[in-house]
C-alpha cells in the first residue's frame, strides 16, 4: 500500500510524513467508558498529547513518548519500534498508530505488555497477513463506533473539511485472554 484514502483524496507515504492523526477525544472517552484501562500507561505515538490529556483527565499516569517533538512534553522521544522494553509498572501500550506502520505497532506491543489497546480502521481484521496478530494473540475484544469518526486530518492539513469515511475501531489485546473476540458497538457522543 503507497497511500492513504481520507474522503475522495490519496495521501501518499512522502505526503503523510511521520504519519500524526490526532484522535478526537471522544474517541478516547468512549473507549474509557467501554473498556476497562489499566492505570498505568504508555502512550508511544503520542503526538499532540490527545489521548495522554483524556486518560492524565481521570487519573491515569502515563507515559509520553514520540519518535517527533510536535510540541507536547514527551517523558522521551524516540522510535517505539526500537524500544526493547516498556517503562517500569506500565501495565498497558494505548495509542492511535501511524497508519503507515499499525501493523508493526502492534506486533511489537504485543511483546513488551500485557495489555495493548490501538485505535485502527476496522479493515484492519480482514487481513490475512496479519493472522499472526489477529488470532491466538489475545485479541479479546473489539470495540466499534456505531457511527463514524469525527474525521482525523494529519498534521499539518490545510485542505478541505470533510467527515469521515473510514469505519475504527479500539482493538484491545489482553495476554492473558482466550478464546474468540468479543465484538460490542460504541458510541462516541
Amino acid at each position: 500500500m503507497t497511500a492513504l484514502v481520507t474522503g475522495n483524496r490519496q495521501h501518499s507515504f512522502a505526503e503523510r510524513g511521520l504519519d500524526l492523526y490526532e484522535t478526537p477525544a471522544c474517541a478516547t472517552e468512549a473507549l474509557l467508558r467501554a473498556e476497562p484501562v489499566p492505570l498505568d500507561v504508555w502512550e508511544p505515538a503520542a503526538g499532540r498529547g490527545a489521548i495522554v490529556n483524556v486518560l492524565r483527565a481521570v487519573g491515569h499516569e502515563v507515559i509520553a513518548s514520540d519518535i517527533a517533538d510536535y510540541g507536547f512534553p514527551l517523558d522521551f522521544q524516540r522510535n517505539f519500534l526500537t524500544e526493547t522494553e516498556a517503562p517500569a509498572d506500565v501495565e498497558c501500550i494505548l495509542t492511535n498508530p501511524p497508519f503507515k506502520w499499525a501493523e508493526q505497532f502492534v506486533a511489537h506491543a504485543l511483546e513488551l505488555c500485557p495489555v495493548v489497546i490501538m485505535l485502527l480502521r476496522f479493515a484492519f481484521l480482514e487481513s490475512e497477513r496479519r493472522s499472526g496478530i489477529l488470532e491466538g494473540r489475545g485479541l479479546a475484544r473489539v470495540h466499534l463506533f456505531r457511527k463514524r469518526l469525527p474525521m482525523m486530518y494529519r498534521d499539518g492539513w490545510n485542505g478541505p473539511k470533510a467527515s469521515s469515511a473510514m469505519a475504527f475501531a479500539w482493538l484491545v489485546w489482553r495476554r492473558d485472554h482466550t478464546g474468540p473476540a468479543i465484538i460490542n458497538r460504541i458510541s462516541w457522543k
